[in-house]
């Protein structure tokens, strides 16, 4: 079984191992994000997304991009570890870090048959939509999880105060 870090690759693998999958007849699916917080709204999404096809690629967003989209204070995790941990889901093929602002560069790169956004852009032109478009792609809009957001995660864990320890007596 290969470890999950083997399974995030630079834009170049990454395109050739898209371009094998395509050659052998299957669709490839895309879709990207920040991820700084792995949930079960990115795992369910994620799901989704590899229902549409039979290979799932994710591409993460580098820190510089997380900060920012989402503030001086993320990501709470670094890029390489937040990808790795995607690679370890089993409904994953492989995952890309991209640093430009949205993925329409590596969209272009790997051409995937399909991409993906999260159901909170529905009713919006996403910048991606051009380059799914360029490379003959289809754009779905993935159903929304409902009440599981990073922010919404931050927020309550940051509500958290820590048990004051007693401090032993004489």
């Amino acid at each position: 079984m290969p470890k999950a870090r083997d399974k995030v690759l630079g834009r170049e693998r990454l395109a050739k191992r898209v371009r094998e999958l395509q050659a052998d007849g299957r669709c490839v699916v895309f879709t990207s994000g920040c991820y700084d917080l792995l949930h079960v709204g990115h795992l369910r999404s994620f799901e989704q997304a590899k229902s549409l096809g039979d290979a799932l690629i994710v591409g993460v967003n580098r820190d510089r991009r997380v900060r920012e989209l989402k503030g001086s204070g993320r990501p709470l995790v670094p890029e390489r570890q937040r990808a790795e941990l995607i690679a370890g889901l089993e409904v994953i093929q492989a995952v890309a870090l991209f640093g430009e602002d949205d993925a329409s560069a590596l969209i272009r790169a790997i051409a995937p048959d399909i991409v993906c956004k999260g159901g909170e852009y529905r009713g919006l032109r996403i910048p991606e939509q051009v380059a799914v478009e360029a490379v003959g792609g289809h754009f779905h809009h993935l159903k929304q999880i409902p009440g599981v957001r990073t922010t919404n995660l931050i927020e309550r864990a940051s509500a958290l105060r820590p048990r004051r320890t007693r401090k032993p007596g004489p």
